[in-house]
């Protein structure tokens, strides 16, 4: 009953203007106001403030610099092995496994097509068609900034506008279609195991998007579809990011996708549904490897 409840409340309110709201609170200076906020939300998420560089909820001017708090350098280590991919962001797998075709399992009874998560951009979703994918879920207690599961050179950036369903199990289980409906930052690097995307998909709360080259992507929420393509790695206006280095992250919510090509990468046997996951732990082994040199000069 309280599960229909609350999927009716997802159709029923007002999410744009919910999420806009709450973006708008998050990013004011309350003092002791935000301070109180913070500290209920550590104490009912049971957020561990011992991890954050600053552990002081005092320390905090607003609600979305608490929230995006980076951690202290030696809270995730890096598993530096080169044929060795990351995990991106702390977290739970909603979902992981092969892509059949173009089809993604969503949840039991529920799938989406590649071509709809990548806004009908055909190019990329051959890349990917018969591939690998990992679904992770960012709860609110989760630490919110996206990391780069390997180093990559960054060739394009889609936002995709959509609904703003919230994004968790009860409703990828209930909501067909869910990832493929919300509004999205879709991010596709060449890598040395084959073309990467790596998707932050919004969600209702989500005050905002952000990445570390572009900034804020969204809001403003347009309405349009918008796309900015990179040069390669030697040329001026690139964008290199390492493994383990910072790419994004959320102001409130959400779900990272992570879309790999056939044959590139062997997704870790100790990923499973729902396991929980922390950033640096392995996420895939290298089954082919390109070149540096080859991804370097990648047309």
């Amino acid at each position: 009953m309280l599960d229909r409840i609350k999927l009716g409340l997802n159709n029923l309110l007002p999410k744009k203007a919910l999420t806009e709201l709450a973006g708008w609170g998050a990013s004011k200076r309350g003092g002791w106001l935000t301070k109180a906020v913070i500290d209920v939300f550590v104490w009912f998420y049971k957020v561990d403030m011992k991890e954050a560089q600053k552990p002081d909820t005092a320390s905090y001017r607003t609600f979305n610099d608490f929230f995006v708090r980076p951690l202290r350098d030696d809270a995730r280590p890096l598993i530096a092995d080169p044929n060795l991919l990351v995990l991106p962001a702390d977290g739970a797998i909603s979902q992981l496994g092969h892509i059949d075709g173009d089809q993604i399992f969503q949840a039991k009874g529920h799938t989406y097509s590649l071509e709809g998560l990548l806004a009908g951009n055909e190019k990329m979703t051959e890349m990917f068609r018969n591939g690998e994918f990992v679904t992770t879920y960012l709860a609110p207690r989760d630490y919110h900034r996206v990391h780069m599961p390997c180093n990559g050179i960054l060739r394009e950036m889609i936002y995709v506008p959509g609904d703003l369903y919230s994004v968790n199990p009860l409703t990828a289980q209930n909501i067909p279609n869910l990832f493929a409906r919300n509004e999205r930052v879709i991010c596709l690097f060449d890598t040395e195991f084959g073309p990467m995307a790596q998707i932050l998909v919004g969600a209702t709360i989500v005050g905002s998007i952000e990445t570390v080259w572009a900034g804020t992507v969204t809001p403003p929420r347009e309405g349009v579809i918008k796309r900015w393509s990179f040069p390669g790695a030697d040329a001026e206006g690139s964008v290199v990011l390492l493994k383990g280095q910072e790419m994004g992250r959320f102001k409130l919510g959400s779900t990272v996708i992570n879309l790999f090509a056939e044959g590139k990468v062997k997704l870790a046997e100790s990923l499973a549904a729902e396991s929980k996951v922390r950033l640096g732990e392995t996420l895939a082994i290298a089954l082919q490897k390109d070149s540096a040199e080859d991804v370097l000069h990648h047309p």
